[in-house]
């Protein structure tokens, strides 16, 4: 039940992934314009004077394209990385320990998304923790997300008993 709990974790990191690129790219104006609000700093107070603060379409269109594309990577891996483990859910633990690391990677590039994309670059950089409108929208649902997914790897991450071996050791002590 062990592994089935985390291969039902790791598919639901995948579907996270999957269903926010997909909206995101069904509503691109308004991710571009998100974006464009944080780097413009124009929900800060004075944020559109402050050096940082651009309006360049370049740099926000990077910026949508990073979180899309990191949301589509992030969900490719993590598909793959279900597929994987749930093959090897039976499988000698080395062998499932293997399959879990494709998801791993999935859950690791979300977490540089989200941490990386909107905590350094948008929260510090950006300075959209002073931003009344968009700290709840974007920073607060980025930190929630970056700690649920950073638990699930955590979690998957760590070695189950093995089953062959923990049948063959109850094998042997009720024979004794």
């Amino acid at each position: 039940m062990l592994r089935q709990t985390k291969i039902a974790l790791v598919f639901a990191v995948a579907l996270w992934g999957t269903v926010g690129a997909l909206l995101n790219l069904l509503d691109w104006p308004g991710t571009l314009a998100s974006v464009n609000m944080a780097i413009s700093m124009s929900t800060i107070e004075g944020g559109e004077e402050a050096w940082q603060a651009t309006s360049s379409m370049f740099v926000t269109w990077l910026g949508a394209l990073f979180i899309v594309g990191a949301k589509i990577l992030s969900a490719a891996f993590c598909w793959f990385g279900t597929h994987r483990m749930w093959s090897a859910r039976a499988a000698l633990t080395q062998h499932f320990s293997v399959a879990k690391q494709p998801a791993l990677v999935g859950c690791g590039i979300a977490v540089f998304l989200l941490f990386g994309g909107f905590i350094v670059i948008a929260e510090s950089f950006f300075e959209l923790w002073r931003s009344e409108l968009l700290r709840p929208i974007a920073l607060e649902s980025a930190f929630r997300y970056g700690a649920m997914i950073s638990l699930i790897a955590i979690f998957v991450a760590q070695p189950e008993p093995d089953p062959h071996f923990e049948a063959f050791e109850f094998a042997n002590k009720s024979t004794q």
